[in-house]
């Protein structure tokens, strides 16, 4: 028995996480858009393609809860007389991991407002993110790359025609997921998906953080050479095999809870060895960060017990989500979860 149509569509899509910083509702959203097989020349055979994701039914949704276990970063954030949380979450994950177990499950009950980057489960955050995902300028890329994209749709068993309309930055991050689906992790499973559906179904209040003009814009390069050069390395790191590993270490620090490592992801990720690089870090955590503790802080100063969801690099360094907060004038308490 189907929970809703609605989830249901979201739940049946398609799959770089962007190497700096994955964007919560960019990277679900690719969970709208149903794949389907490749249709270019030399296509790869079914046995070839990821297993597709299981659709989310309500016996499943109630067996998971029931042997969720927790996972993440989860802090208590207190100020003014009352507690909110701070959760930080992972948006291509396993099936087994989409679930919140016991600690988590109490802080989103004891919580009035559930907090995302973007609410993907919202109309009109859908129609928005749609819109924002297409192409942001009128120069074509470079033929090379453009037939690079399209093997690597191929490979991927989704086509390359249905994708060329979106912008190519969109189109680099969300083939990078893609590629984790061999390793079981998909963002139809993604933990913000979830979430957006559990605030509903608990009467609470969903609300979004952010924009989805504002993610999209975060993603998008600033010029037609930084275009060019994202979508060039982002393909070396695909074609190489380099991108699946990296996305396997973080989803181990995500599953353990492993905070030190974490914030050490600048030292393992990789990901910071050009000034293109490092300006798409900056873009993509550091100068989102503030708006996003501007967020919360409002929401929690206005009465409400927030159960906030960002992604969990976010949450790190000086210029994290924590340190933030406390900057703010917030006492940050780290949970710690049972194993």
């Amino acid at each position: 028995m189907p929970i809703s149509s609605r989830l249901a569509r979201l739940l049946r899509g398609a799959r770089r996480v962007f190497t700096a910083a994955p964007l919560a509702a960019l990277v679900a959203f690719v969970a709208v858009l149903a794949p389907a097989p490749a249709r270019a020349a030399g296509k790869p055979s079914p046995g070839s393609c990821p297993p597709p994701a299981k659709t989310l039914t309500t016996d499943l949704f109630r067996e998971g809860l029931a042997n969720a276990r927790d996972h993440g970063f989860l802090w208590r954030i207190s100020k003014d007389g009352h507690s909110s949380y701070l959760y930080g979450t992972i948006h291509a994950a396993k099936l087994e991991w989409m679930f919140p177990g016991p600690t988590l499950l109490d802080a989103i009950r004891t919580s009035d407002t559930i907090a995302l980057e973007l609410d993907v489960l919202n109309r009109d955050i859908q129609t928005r993110l749609a819109a924002a995902i297409g192409p942001q300028r009128a120069e074509p890329l470079p033929p090379e790359l453009v037939q690079r994209i399209e093997r690597q749709m191929s490979a991927e068993c989704v086509d390359a025609t249905a994708w060329s309309k979106f912008a190519p930055e969109f189109q680099i991050a969300s083939l990078s997921v893609m590629a984790a689906r061999r390793d079981g992790f998909d963002p139809a499973y993604a933990v913000d998906l979830v979430l957006a559906y559990l605030g509903r179904n608990l009467n609470k209040s969903v609300v979004s953080l952010e924009t989805p003009e504002a993610q999209m814009q975060a993603l998008q390069m600033p010029t037609q050479a930084e275009t060019i050069d994202f979508v060039s390395s982002g393909l070396d790191e695909l074609e190489s095999g380099r991108a699946r590993p990296l996305l396997n270490h973080l989803a181990r620090v995500w599953t353990d809870s492993d905070y030190d490592e974490l914030n050490r992801y600048a030292q393992w990720c990789e990901c910071l060895r050009t000034a293109s690089d490092r300006a798409a870090m900056k873009r993509l955590l550091d100068d989102r960060n503030p708006l996003l503790a501007a967020a919360i802080d409002s929401l929690h100063s206005s009465g409400r017990q927030v159960f906030a969801a960002v992604g969990s690099l976010h949450m790190i360094g000086p210029t994290g989500l924590p340190a933030l907060l406390r900057q703010r004038g917030y006492k940050v308490e780290q949970a710690d979860f049972p194993r």
